[in-house]
C-alpha cells in the first residue's frame, strides 16, 4: 500500500492530509449530530410538558442541562416572553442565525476539501500524462520502460487518491447539508409553538 501511494509522488501528500482532515470532519459532525438529535428529541418533550403547566423556570432549566442550539434558542424564546411580539422575534432571529453557525461549522471545509482533493488528482494526472510524454519523446521507440512505467502510475494512482477522498467528502457534505435543513426547520417548527404558548394563543 505504501509503495502505491509512493508512486502518487509529491502531490499524495496534501491528497492524504484532505483526506485525514475529511474523515475528522466526518466522524466529528456525525457524533455531533447524533447526540444533539437525542438531546433534542428529550428537550421537546420536556419543554412541552413544562410549558403545559406553566412552569417556566423548569422550561429553562431543561433547556440549559440539554445545551444544545435548539434548547438555546427554545430558551430565549421562554426568557423573552414578555417582549413585545415582534421584538421577541427579533431577538429569536439572532439566537437561530448563531443556531446555524454551530449547525454548519467545518461544513465549508468539507465542501473545500471535496474540491481540492479533485484538483490535485487532476493536477497529478496531469503531471504524470507530462513525464510520461517525456520519456516517450525522449529517444528510442518507447523511452525507458521504468520510467514511463513511474509516469503512468503517479497519473494514475492520484487520480484514484483524489476521487477516493473527494467523493465521500462531498456524499457526507449533501448529507450534512441536508441534516441541517432539517434541524433548522425542527428549530423554527418548535420556537412557533413554545411562541404561541409563551403568548397564550392556540398553537
Amino acid at each position: 500500500m505504501f509503495e502505491t501511494l509512493k508512486s502518487g509522488g509529491v502531490l499524495m501528500i496534501p491528497i492524504i492530509a484532505c483526506g485525514i482532515f475529511a474523515v475528522y470532519i466526518i466522524v466529528e459532525r456525525l457524533y455531533y449530530f447524533s447526540k444533539t438529535g437525542k438531546r433534542d428529541k428529550d428537550l421537546i418533550s420536556k419543554v412541552s410538558e413544562d410549558l403545559a403547566k406553566a412552569d417556566y423556570n423548569a422550561a429553562e432549566a431543561d433547556c440549559i442541562s440539554a445545551g444544545t442550539p435548539l434548547s438555546d434558542v427554545a430558551r430565549r424564546v421562554v426568557r423573552g416572553r414578555r417582549l413585545e411580539e415582534a421584538d421577541l422575534k427579533e431577538v429569536v432571529q439572532v439566537e437561530m442565525d448563531q443556531a446555524l453557525t454551530k449547525y454548519e461549522h467545518f461544513l465549508a471545509a468539507l465542501g473545500t476539501i471535496a474540491n481540492i482533493a479533485t484538483m490535485l488528482g487532476l493536477l497529478g494526472t496531469v503531471t504524470g500524462n507530462i513525464r510520461a510524454f517525456g520519456v516517450l519523446g525522449g529517444g528510442g521507440t518507447m523511452g525507458d520502460p521504468t520510467a514511463l512505467a513511474n509516469a503512468i502510475a503517479e497519473a494514475l494512482v492520484t487520480t484514484v487518491g483524489g476521487l477516493t477522498v473527494s467523493i465521500p467528502s462531498l456524499v457526507f457534505h449533501n448529507v450534512f447539508n441536508n441534516m441541517v435543513k432539517h434541524r433548522i426547520n425542527q428549530m423554527e417548527d418548535f420556537t412557533t409553538k413554545i411562541m404561541l404558548t409563551v403568548k397564550g394563543k392556540d398553537c
